[in-house]
């Protein structure tokens, strides 16, 4: 399967999804000026993925901020690992936010509430470049 690649840019955030290295991270801002044509590769790369997935997936969302089509696009990513966890795979998320962002803990809150997939919420001092977790 191949490995999708999208590096971030002020619009559009950074994706890495590698079922060989069993690597699935989304990290920055969502605000495309198309968001179908953005989140439609990530999309199509999870249904590919769910045919075979690996015995578990851990995915890694760090969302500084997101549009409402963005958000709709990350419902339906959500969506499709439920449908994972559904057929018995080990799905998890790791929901990241800021320690002085109460907006995104609540979405990602929201989300964990409209899914059966197990969620880790891990806050992050808004100082630090990089999250390690």
């Amino acid at each position: 399967m191949n490995v999708v690649t999208k590096e971030a840019t002020s619009k559009t955030p950074f994706v890495y999804l590698s079922e060989k290295e069993n690597r699935f991270e989304i990290k920055g801002r969502s605000i495309p000026a198309d968001a179908e044509d953005f989140w439609a590769p990530v999309l199509d790369w999870f249904e590919s993925y769910s045919k075979n997935p690996n015995q578990s997936t851990e995915v890694k969302i760090d969302l500084e901020y997101f549009n409402i089509s963005s958000s709709k696009r990350l419902l339906f990513l959500l969506y499709k690992l439920n449908e994972l966890a559904e057929s018995g795979s080990d799905i998890k998320v790791k929901w990241f936010y800021r320690e002085d962002d109460d907006d995104m803990f609540e979405v990602g809150q929201d989300y964990a509430f409209m899914v059966k997939v197990p969620f880790e919420f891990v806050e992050y001092d808004s100082d630090l470049e990089l999250v390690t977790a």
